[in-house]
């Protein structure tokens, strides 16, 4: 089990990753300096997340929940303050007790609607636990006021993300194409929900949490199925065809699995790309475009841009910041797709490989 380290320290070891990784050129500084507009966007991002939270400590949209909860969770994560002693330690506390809440404490499985486990929301809320996990003291969490009487009470950070590991890998291995889809007893798959827990999975081993090999090496074997020779990622039956969102998914699992060998994540790279080189949202001419602007689109394609090519990203990341510094509303969400709820926080986690301060956005 990790123990929780203070912020300082994953500074100083990011910092001194960076050093040893020398190699991937000047661009890859730890210690950057932020954009002022991609901090003020941020920090007006952030104030609305804040406002939205509820008694419960999530945060609902039409869509569900907990995946809105464990995306504004990493926002907080992201900003650069302390966890464990910043002002957002309050409202950090909150969302990953809600997020435990939201866990059957039997079966793993976390969120869901009417009794049905959602993969969707549990690949998010595993990836939202997998970036608190050692970051955040969890000791006192459900002792302290208002923290008692939720179904998942006294559960750790690291044994929720146990359960919610073996729940994904169960899943999994009932699933014959080697992903996963919305429902864990379902047998076909699609790349966009097989991205959301593939990416908590990696995500908890990076953690420590030990995953099995053979569930990792079927889910890329999925994602090399579902890539084209022209290096398109499909969504689901078939090889390519699918969006700028779906390929950024399939480039970012192969980057963070260290499978850059293979020819399929090379392809995918080399349309990523060139697809990049059009400034967000331009175009369609409207950055609310779902699959040619949407924040789920800019969440995958900022991730999976940095790990490839950090110039490519750099450049993308330039346009990005100017759309969204264009149409962020005065109380500072962002409505595109999926409504602010959950638009507002996919944005600044597009905009959080600025600051690359979560573990996941470490290259």
């Amino acid at each position: 089990m990790r123990r929780a380290v203070p912020l300082f320290c994953l500074l100083v070891s990011f910092a001194a990753a960076a050093v040893a990784r020398s190699a991937d050129g000047p661009l890859v500084k730890y210690g950057d300096p932020v954009p002022r507009d991609v901090r003020e966007i941020y920090d007006a991002g952030i104030r609305y997340l804040l406002k939205m939270q509820d008694g419960s400590g999530a945060w609902k949209s039409n869509h569900g929940t907990p995946a809105p909860t464990a995306m504004a969770l990493m926002v907080l994560l992201a900003s650069g303050e302390d966890p464990n002693f910043g002002p957002y330690r309050t409202p950090i506390r909150r969302a990953i007790r809600s997020i435990i809440n939201d866990q059957d404490g039997g079966v793993g499985f976390i969120g869901g609607q009417g009794g049905n486990p959602s993969m969707y929301h549990h690949g998010f809320a595993m990836l939202g636990l997998a970036e608190a996990y050692g970051v955040v003291d969890d000791r006192g969490l459900w002792s302290e006021p208002g923290g008692s009487g939720g179904k998942g009470s006294g559960r750790s950070i690291g044994k929720a993300l146990e359960l919610a590991v073996r729940a994904a890998v169960t899943a999994n291995k009932k699933n014959p194409t080697g992903g996963w889809h919305y429902g864990p007893e379902m047998t076909s798959a699609d790349t966009s929900v097989s991205g959301a827990v593939l990416m908590g999975l990696l995500a908890a081993r990076n953690a420590g949490i030990e995953i099995p090999d053979e569930t990792i090496d079927r889910a890329i074997k999925y994602y090399v199925s579902m890539t084209s020779g022209n290096g398109t990622v499909g969504y689901s039956g078939m090889a390519g065809g699918g969006t700028d969102a779906t390929t950024s998914i399939g480039v970012l699992v192969f980057s963070i699995a260290r499978r850059q060998a293979l020819p399929q994540y090379k392809s995918a790279q080399a349309h990523l790309e060139k697809q990049s080189r059009t400034p967000p949202g331009a175009a369609a001419g409207n950055v609310g475009v779902r699959g040619t602007g949407s924040s789920y689109e800019h969440y995958y394609r900022a991730q999976a841009l940095f790990q490839c090519n950090v110039a490519a990203w750099e450049q993308w990341n330039a346009g990005l910041v100017k759309t969204l510094k264009r149409t962020q509303a005065k109380d500072g969400s962002f409505t595109m797709s999926y409504g602010p709820e959950v638009d507002t926080p996919l944005t600044l986690l597009a905009l959080a490989v600025n600051f690359k301060l979560l573990p996941v956005y470490e290259r």
